[in-house]
């Protein structure tokens, strides 16, 4: 009889503790872009794709990597759209620009083929984290529908505006 009285108050230990923690693991992320700092982060982006005359979407995730701000400029491409938003979501999987990763990417990196993990992953320029004052990342950016450089350009755009 002691021995079920036992288990009993174990199993409602061992359930208050596992309830405990997965509670803990939900909590919000202290160190998250707001929306603010995501709508200056895109029109930063947006004004330099503007004076650079290049047609770009622009994506905006948090620091757990959920899209938070996106705007598709008028006449962009529609392919660029989910491109964007999966660059922005590799810069902050791996908290690297995407360039960057690109690199260790190719046949014979250490990394070939990651870009299939994921649910697909970007691994050319145009992704980057995007990093508070204190160099938390908080977010990250991602711009798609230019030439990779004017991508890279854009995207360093609006992540260096949150620390201006």
């Amino acid at each position: 009889m002691n021995l079920l009285k036992y288990s009993k108050t174990c199993i409602c230990i061992i359930t208050f503790t596992l309830t405990l923690l997965s509670n803990a693991t939900h909590a919000q992320i202290t160190n998250e872009i707001t929306h603010d700092e995501a709508f200056k982060a895109l029109l930063a982006a947006k004004k330099k794709a503007e004076d650079s005359k290049v047609l770009v979407n622009i994506a905006i995730v948090d620091a757990g990597a959920n899209l938070k701000a996106f705007i598709r400029m008028d006449e962009s491409f529609l392919g660029s759209i989910d491109v964007a938003i999966k660059k922005a979501k590799t810069a902050r999987y791996f908290n690297i620009d995407t360039g960057k990763l690109g690199e260790l990417t190719q046949p014979g990196g250490i990394i070939y083929n990651i870009e299939h993990s994921n649910d697909g992953l970007i691994t050319f320029p145009g992704g980057l984290p995007i990093k508070n004052k204190d160099g938390k990342i908080i977010g990250a950016i991602g711009v798609s529908g230019g030439t990779i450089e004017q991508d890279r350009a854009i995207a360093t755009a609006g992540a260096k505006s949150i620390i201006d």
